[in-house]
């Protein structure tokens, strides 16, 4: 057994060692408090190679974007189908496919893009819709691949979201959204800032909130 690659992280205020295994990457952590021996840390950290192979044992399993692979956008599941007769490099969806066409060299790369952008047209969209409800406005919407973060609001308007929320179900998503806009309002999370996600939002964000908690991480391993 190979041993993993552990990231050395120092805590001012951690008072002793922790191994943690990232549920979204499967990657390896050792946190430290300041002064703490790092040649310790490492070696105690090794001893717990059967605790780390556990733990990454219980990651999501990868789900590559490859042909015949079946991923979730929104309440929907898609089918990737490549070859792809008469189709281009851009993919295009059709009821529950994605026709791909082009070399099979780079196929994941192209359908990662147009996830991508499909995620960030529909977020665009989304915001403004929930925008025009708060009476507020979103100066720019973008997308990244956060590991930590769904959505995040800063105080010029911007609104940045992960793209991984398009193969989120849709009320998740739009849950999501209120949140960010409903930050327009309040830079915070006090109880006046989640009256306005109700508010705003059609249904329980509590729900939506349960379900990232129990199914965000698996999200992450999609196109790995």
């Amino acid at each position: 057994m190979s041993e993993p690659e552990i990231e050395v992280v120092r805590h001012a205020r951690a008072r002793r060692m922790r191994l943690s295994v990232d549920p979204r990457s499967g990657r390896v952590k050792l946190t430290l408090p300041p002064r703490a021996s790092l040649k310790k840390g490492m070696d105690w950290a090794r001893e717990q190679q059967g605790w780390i192979a556990a733990q990454q044992a219980k990651m999501p399993e990868a789900r590559p974007f490859a042909p015949g692979a079946r991923i979730p956008i929104g309440d929907a599941e898609v089918e990737i189908v490549w070859p792809a007769t008469g189709a281009g490099r851009t993919p295009r969806l059709a009821g529950d496919r994605l026709f791909c066409g082009g070399p099979r060299e780079g196929l994941e790369r192209r359908i990662e893009r147009w996830l991508r952008l499909a995620a960030l047209d529909l977020l665009s969209e989304e915001t403004a819709e929930y925008a025009e409800r708060a009476g507020v406005t979103v100066t720019k919407v973008s997308i990244g691949d956060p590991r930590g973060r769904w959505g995040s609001c800063a105080s010029s308007g911007q609104i940045r979201y992960s793209w991984r929320l398009l193969l989120a179900p849709s009320h998740v998503r739009r849950s999501t959204v209120a949140h960010e806009v409903a930050h327009r309002i309040h830079m915070n999370h006090s109880p006046a800032f989640h009256r306005v996600v109700a508010e705003l939002y059609e249904g329980d964000p509590e729900r939506a909130r349960a379900w990232l908690k129990r199914n965000g991480a698996a999200l992450h391993w999609y196109g790995r």
